[in-house]
């Protein structure tokens, strides 16, 4: 059996490539017949990396059937997988977030969790000397995941695991990072054709924060204004989508990668209290500024409050 290999319902760049890479080395190394899926339509960076280093883009499927064999990267929440993941044979979760808890296997599989940036990163250390033979479109793909992730090095998230790894890729692949690294930025911040319910859904994990239901989006971006003048049209946008969703509220946050800040908009008096108690910070009107913030995961996540 063809084993599927995927990340997340709302694919960045690390949940489109990561898949690749990794049934790359299950397929070419390990001579187990493995094939990258997508769980939702990649985002306009996710696109631009699979043209830019010739891939297809990995068939997207809507469920797992019960007794399909799967690996699952770059998420273990239940809420970001197929509806039936549980009924599926699990073989292994490679990730680098915190661990949510309800995922549950037939089986004894291999995990592996670490505090990096990225998980193409943690691939790289799991192949071992077999990273040597990646081909060119793989290490491409590995080098285009963590400067995704990592912001090109700006986020909190990053270490010095992933920045080494990039730059041997980089120079192994004659790339130039800061060049590189603008053209997926540009991509990432083309989101003209998006409806306003795409773009709170496009990079959003759903999280419960004393018993409210949130989906937390971040839309990372070089042209924030680009964004913030939707944002009327985005907060009216989010009251259907918590409905159609099932939360209580739509957490918008606008980063800006080159002022490394984040904008957050603020249409009640829930999100104020978000901003408040959470960060700190005081809105005035409808957006609240808030330096240095980068990382949902590193800097959103865990500061939550109610």
């Amino acid at each position: 059996m063809t084993v599927k290999i995927f990340g997340h319902k709302a694919p960045d760049t690390d949940s489109t490539g990561s898949p690749l890479i990794w049934a790359w080395y299950l397929s070419e190394i390990k001579g187990t017949p493995a094939e990258a899926k997508l769980l939702g339509e990649p985002n306009t960076e996710a696109k631009f990396v699979l043209e830019r280093w010739g891939f297809d883009q990995p068939e997207i499927i809507a469920d797992v059937a019960p007794g399909d064999d799967v690996v699952v990267v770059d998420t273990n929440n239940v809420a970001e997988l197929p509806a039936h993941i549980n009924d599926a044979n699990v073989k292994a979760i490679i990730d680098h977030h915190l661990l949510q808890g309800g995922l549950k296997t037939r089986a004894p599989i291999d995990i592996t969790v670490r505090p990096l940036a990225c998980t193409a990163t943690i691939m790289h250390d799991l192949m071992g000397d077999d990273a040597a033979k990646m081909p060119e479109n793989i290490k491409g793909a590995m080098l285009s995941c963590i400067l995704s992730d990592t912001l090109e090095f700006r986020s909190p998230t990053t270490t010095e695991t992933d920045k080494a790894l990039a730059e041997k890729l980089a120079a192994d692949l004659g790339v130039s990072i800061p060049d590189y690294a603008g053209e997926m930025f540009a991509a990432k911040s083309d989101v003209s054709a998006f409806s306003d319910a795409e773009l709170l859904r496009m990079d959003s994990k759903e999280y419960e924060v004393a018993g409210k239901k949130f989906r937390v989006s971040v839309l990372e971006t070089t042209a924030p204004a680009v964004v913030l003048d939707r944002k009327a049209s985005l907060m009216d946008s989010m009251v259907t989508v918590a409905e159609e969703d099932g939360v209580d509220q739509v957490l918008l946050f606008v980063i800006d990668i080159l002022k490394e800040e984040a904008t957050l908009l603020v249409p009640n008096d829930l999100v104020k209290t978000v901003a408040e108690k959470s960060f700190a910070a005081k809105p005035e009107g409808d957006t609240v500024v808030l330096p240095g913030i980068m990382s949902r995961k590193k800097q959103i996540i865990p500061n939550l409050q109610l």
